[in-house]
């Protein structure tokens, strides 16, 4: 994605890379997740020229935002704290009928420290009063 990104003119901070999460690793093994890696278009850009791409609107409504800055390794962990300890103890709980997004702020092998910065956009709905 990154080589067909730049290739094409699609750099930071003009646009953003997602990373979109397709399983749940609670219910599939890990090795075994699916991940889609996305890039934000610019206003005109022609799709039509690029068939070899599939490409997909973002669905809207309500995320809880999560900034992540930690060596990737740690982003399961993350995720274990939002799901496990957050939302258990917020007004909402996931919506699981959208994906979970993630936002790339940074290369962690450009970063001094190796860390990503990473906005984790969860996926929410208003809990049960």
């Amino acid at each position: 994605m990154i080589y067909w990104a730049t290739g094409n003119g699609l750099y930071t901070p003009q646009q953003s890379f997602i990373g979109i999460s397709l399983d749940n690793p609670d219910q599939v093994e890990s090795k075994d997740c699916r991940h889609d890696a996305c890039v934000t278009l610019p206003e005109g850009f022609n799709k039509d020229n690029h068939k070899d791409m599939k490409f997909r609107k973002l669905e809207g409504g309500q995320y809880a935002l999560y900034a992540f800055y930690e060596k990737p390794e740690k982003l399961n962990s993350a995720y274990q704290y939002i799901f496990g300890e957050w939302l258990p103890n917020s007004d909402y709980e996931a919506d699981y009928q959208r994906n979970n997004l993630e936002f790339n702020l940074n290369n962690p092998s450009e970063d001094p420290e190796g860390k990503c910065r990473v906005d984790l956009f969860i996926p929410v709905k208003k809990g049960k009063s």
